[in-house]
Order: structure tokens, then sequence, then C-alpha cells
């Protein structure tokens, strides 16, 4: 049975969040192993704010990457159906050719770091058309009248009916952008990714969909 994706407890952790995301998404929870929930706990919430204190910065680069190769590693110890890639800078980019489209195309999800006022990691499950589905571990409600004016601009949907899935649509125009707004991915030299599969349900090229030129 597959779960219903999370959100992040405090201001910090939408990195975990998001990584434990992805593994709720691809696997029952009947299969998944205890070592994996703890293991991105333990090594997220690495980096130090401005006064020094740890975890109050979120996740960095370098834990995504470690987190990456280890779930490689555990998957191939215990015969278990992962397989991770991390990404950075020119290759973070969302195009027909792209790896994060072709992975998504395959079945697979992407945690992908893009920006909510700050850095911030969300899930990508899907594409429709010129946008694509993420799951958004920062809590929000439509009709909370706090709610920024930015989730209302042009590219971005709120989604109330898909909690295994998604709770946004954002267009891939607007994750593509060099700027730091609202589910944009920003300057490339700071772009970011982790491609996760199950390798069971992974499908081949030949069985995928082109969704947008």
């Amino acid at each position: 049975m597959k779960n219903l994706l999370n959100y992040q407890s405090s201001e910090y952790d939408c990195g975990p969040v998001s990584l434990t995301n992805a593994v709720r998404y691809l696997f029952d929870r009947e299969v998944l192993y205890p070592d994996i929930i703890k293991y991105i706990m333990l090594y997220c919430l690495d980096s130090y704010n401005e006064d020094g204190e740890v975890g109050k910065r979120g996740t960095s680069a370098s834990a995504m990457m470690f987190l990456s190769n280890w779930l490689n590693q555990f998957g191939q110890m215990k015969n278990f159906p992962i397989f991770c890639e991390f990404l950075s800078g020119e290759n973070v980019y969302l195009s027909q050719s792209s790896k994060i489209v072709e992975s998504l195309q395959q079945g697979g999800a992407v945690v992908l770091r893009l920006f909510l006022d700050v850095g911030h990691y969300v899930l990508l499950t899907g594409i429709e058309g010129d946008s694509v589905y993420l799951f958004d571990p920062y809590y929000e409600e439509l009709d909370d009248p706090e709610l920024d004016s930015e989730y209302f601009a042009e590219g971005i949907t709120f989604i109330t009916d898909q909690p295994k899935r998604a709770n946004r649509l954002v267009s891939i125009e607007r994750l593509n952008r060099l700027t730091e707004g609202f589910y944009e991915m920003g300057p490339y030299n700071i772009r970011e990714a982790v491609i996760i599969f199950n390798k069971e349900t992974r499908l081949s090229p030949e069985d995928t969909i082109e969704y947008f030129i």
C-alpha cells in the first residue's frame, strides 16, 4: 500500500521530508526498510546558519549527494530495487532530452531544489503538457488570508485531491527560470536534484510518452 505524502514539521526539514516522500511515492509501505528512513533523517539537516546553529540552514547539496550514493549501495547490499542519481549545475534543467524529464516519463521521482522565499526542496512526480506535478512539503491553505500573493502567479496551480502524488502543478517555463521567485530553480551554479527510481516499476524509453516539445 502506498502512503500519503508528508509535510515538514519545521521551517528546515524540507530536504529529508522530500527524500522520504520520494520513497513513499515509489514503494509500498510493506517493502520499505526502516534503515532508509533512519539514515535519511540522520544525514540531512546538516547545514549551519550564521549563528552556528546546526540544521537551521536545512540540508546541503553534499548531504543529498551522500544519500544518493548511500541509497544505491544499500540497494545493492539488500537487493532492494532503488536507484539514485545526483545532478547539479546545467544538468538540472527541464527539456525533452533532459535527464529529469526522461526520469519522470519513465516513472521515477525527482527531489529538486528551487526557491520558496529561500532555497527549498520539493518532489517532482510527473508531467502533464507543459507543466510538472510536484509535492511541496511546506503546508499552505488556499483560504488562508495571509497566503503569499506569489502563489497565485501565472504557472502555479494548487492541487487538493492527490495526496499520494502532488499538491501543485507548476509550469516548466517557471521552473527553468534563472531567477529566485516561487518555484523557480535560479542560477545554474546552485541547482541540484536527485533522481530516484523503483527499478521494478521503471519504464523503458520505448514505453514513455513525449509530453512536450
